[in-house]
């Protein structure tokens, strides 16, 4: 019966994908010798996100190869975990040469020099966490007592950038002299403020730090304390088109994905771009959005030199990272 069916007998009718040269999907000899760069090179014939996520790292390796000016997006969560000490490491060594985020990972980065983070649960009851007064970011407990800590320490921080800087500031001048006060080399804006590494944040007041400023400017002051959003986007921006090419690495979505690719139109799309992202593109939003859908906008120059990681950054980027120091 099975040889009458016409699935069975469908002919071949194009030699398009057939006569290709096609990678063959195989595993590997397991090893306790194995180096994560090793691992992530056998990864390209595993197949599923283990090819893409070595795809990334072959696009990650052509953009230190060709000296490009790399960018790296990352929304707050990732400092909310271990991440953060995996992203000061690449800013120690300087392999990023400018970081886009949101204002989460500047306050956390800053709250976690002076305490740890605790793992908790995604199945806490969160009734009993807010009874503990802590506040759950999915698995991830922070105590009640470190924003309160923080809140102080930044607005004595803030008093002395008002008198200092008269009281208007772009926001990466302003993270910069921040990062300055923290003497914690696990933080990521330690090391990019004593290596020259630019911190962008486009959506400055969306966090604590907006409250503070609220909090500050109710004071008995004639002027307000400004932020001055036009001077950050033209530090951006200079970078941006100062560099002879332009690669991103792109940790999640947000403000801080769009902040980066949007500025690359300015220069015609960025070289070479890696995005991780659990984000659904069926939505359109640009969270989900892959990197063939930057192409249309000219925020990508071509597909050629990109890859998408479907998954939790927090499994994929730290192999990315190991591929990274081995330069």
């Amino acid at each position: 019966m099975g040889a009458q069916n016409p699935s069975f007998k469908r002919g071949i009718k194009s030699s398009s994908i057939r006569s290709a040269a096609l990678k063959s999907i195989k595993g590997f000899k397991v090893s306790p010798s194995l180096t994560a760069e090793d691992l992530v090179a056998y990864y390209s014939s595993l197949g599923f996100q283990a090819s893409h996520l070595s795809q990334a790292a072959e696009v990650v390796k052509r953009m230190q190869k060709d000296k490009a000016t790399i960018f790296l997006s990352f929304t707050s969560n990732m400092v909310s975990s271990g991440l953060r000490e995996i992203i000061a490491q690449l800013c120690e060594h300087r392999l990023v040469d400018c970081i886009i985020t949101s204002t989460g990972s500047i306050e956390e980065d800053v709250m976690k020099c002076s305490a740890p983070f605790s793992l908790g649960s995604f199945n806490a009851n969160d009734e009993e966490v807010k009874k503990n007064c802590m506040n759950r970011i999915g698995n991830i407990f922070v105590r009640d007592e470190q924003y309160v800590a923080f809140e102080k320490f930044h607005l004595a921080f803030m008093e002395r950038m008002y008198k200092k800087h008269s009281k208007k500031m772009a926001m990466n001048k302003y993270v910069r002299e921040l990062g300055l006060e923290v003497n914690d080399k696990n933080s990521f804006l330690y090391w990019c403020s004593r290596n020259n590494i630019r911190v962008i944040v486009p959506g400055p007041m969306d966090g604590a730090i907006g409250d503070h400023f609220y909090f500050f400017n109710k004071q008995n002051y004639k002027q307000p304390f400004v932020i001055d959003a036009a001077a950050e986007v033209k530090d951006l921006y200079d970078i941006m088109l100062g560099a002879d090419k332009a690669g991103a690495i792109i940790l999640g979505g947000g403000i801080a994905k769009h902040h980066l690719i949007g500025a690359a139109i300015l220069r015609n799309g960025l070289d070479y771009a890696v995005y991780l992202s659990t984000g659904s593109e069926g939505d359109g939003s640009l969270s989900g959005a892959r990197p063939r859908e930057a192409v249309s906008w000219n925020k990508l120059k071509d597909g050629k030199n990109s890859a998408f990681v479907e998954g939790d950054a927090t499994l994929a980027f730290p192999l990315l990272a190991c591929c990274m120091m081995k330069k």
